[in-house]
């Protein structure tokens, strides 16, 4: 089983929570507005990082930190931007994938700082599309949160949002 941990939103802050809370990940992904090039680097004192530029993102982290990111762990297909319409996918295809890009599994996006986890009907082809909310300043009534995503043999096992204190707020299944 790989854990990866998903957070969003940081504007430049990285609680100790938060970082305690990605601590058991054995890859991180990073939605963007990042806002500091210093929290990649603490972030990848844990694990692995994957990241994307959000609206209030430079250039400033280097060749590998660009608007779309695309990732397979285990298996499982990501898809990640900052922007929700980004990871959307229609009959008229998507910004992020080129015709003939593999489907992604799981599409990842921050933005609104809402958390959040669809699946079903509403986001095929994927299977799933996930929201971390923002450890920084969210939205909605919702406490600083994170996601994260269990896969293993090229399945999902789980998806959680969790505060920052540990409290499971969705989870699917």
């Amino acid at each position: 089983m790989t854990t990866i941990g998903v957070l969003s939103d940081t504007h430049g802050r990285l609680p100790l929570a938060a970082y305690e809370a990605l601590a058991d990940c054995d890859h991180i992904i990073h939605a963007g507005d990042i806002c500091d090039p210093a929290i990649l680097r603490e972030l990848e004192t844990l694990a692995p990082v994957t990241a994307v530029l959000g609206n209030n993102d430079y250039p400033e982290y280097g060749p590998d930190v660009g608007r779309y990111a695309r990732l397979t762990v285990d298996g499982v297909r990501f898809l990640v931007a900052h922007y929700p319409r980004d990871v959307r996918i229609s009959a008229f295809g998507s910004g992020a994938l080129a015709p003939g890009d593999p489907i992604p599994d799981v599409c990842v996006h921050g933005h609104t700082h809402i958390a959040n986890i669809s699946w079903g009907k509403e986001v095929r082809p994927a299977q799933y599309v996930v929201c971390p909310g923002s450890v920084s300043w969210p939205r909605g009534g919702n406490p600083p949160s994170i996601a994260k995503i269990e896969v293993d043999a090229y399945a999902v096992k789980s998806i959680r949002i969790e505060s920052l204190d540990g409290e499971v707020l969705i989870q699917h299944p």
